[in-house]
């Protein structure tokens, strides 16, 4: 049976990537950072939210995972104000982009397959090494985009580094569907919630996900909805992110 772990994948996109693998017959593993009770699937905690936690994640899905045919990336954030870890990073920037990357290297020895849910915003984004890390450059729309482009960014080069291993790696924007990613909260979030009843449900967007996951041949790629891309080009950029993930995820 073939092994698959989502992050986030107790609500929305993730939760219906679960349950769409689970319908293939996989083996599915949700990264939860709450506790969720989620049919089929086994649940473990993981807490995306720090160099530590990430660590402490990518031990408990090694546990019980001693191979993984696919790790989709879809745990993200949409931060409507500026936080930071215990480390002094800005939220997003650790969840969207630092936490992959270091689930890739601690798992790397295990996985077959990797997917990240990236964002077609990321075309907006503006990500600036020396300020976005720790959210001097914050704004309340554009740092998403920002730090989707950094993760997106580090496509190319993980695809490099895997390739004599046979390891790929793909990305995909499935559309823009009804979650919970950026609500405010207060009168502005009712606003929105009323809004985004008019989108499409979270399975709406597992198709995509989920015909990557299944093996689609090919590397270092980036689709949006079922069409392949450009990915993002400038590999100065993605060097310096590259070489700075490395120091902050220990």
């Amino acid at each position: 049976m073939r092994t698959a772990v989502v992050t986030g994948g107790n609500r929305g996109i993730g939760r219906a990537v679960v349950e769409s693998l689970l319908d293939k017959g996989y083996r599915v593993v949700a990264l939860t950072r709450t506790p969720a009770d989620i049919p089929g699937a086994e649940v473990v905690h993981g807490d995306l939210s720090s160099a530590r936690t990430v660590a402490a994640a990518a031990d408990a899905i090694a546990e019980v995972c001693p191979s993984i045919d696919v790790l989709v990336h879809n745990a993200g954030v949409w931060p409507t104000r500026l936080t930071h870890n215990e480390d002094g990073l800005e939220q997003a920037f650790v969840v969207n982009h630092l936490a992959p990357f270091q689930l890739n290297l601690a798992l790397e020895d295990r996985v077959a397959r990797v997917v990240q849910v990236s964002a077609g915003l990321h075309v907006k984004g503006l990500v600036d090494p020396d300020r976005t890390p720790t959210g001097a450059d914050f704004h309340r729309i554009r740092t998403y985009c920002d730090t989707k482009l950094a993760n997106l960014l580090m496509l190319p080069l993980f695809a490099r580094r895997w390739q004599d291993a046979g390891v790929t790696i793909d990305a995909v924007h499935p559309g823009v569907v009804r979650t919970r990613l950026g609500d405010p909260g207060g009168a502005l979030g009712l606003v929105l919630r009323a809004v985004k009843l008019t989108w499409a449900k979270p399975s709406a967007a597992t198709g995509p996900v989920v015909r990557l996951a299944s093996g689609s041949p090919g590397t270092g790629r980036y689709f949006h909805l079922d069409e392949e891309q450009p990915v993002p080009h400038d590999p100065e950029l993605a060097e310096a992110l590259w070489a700075q993930a490395l120091s902050l995820a220990r």
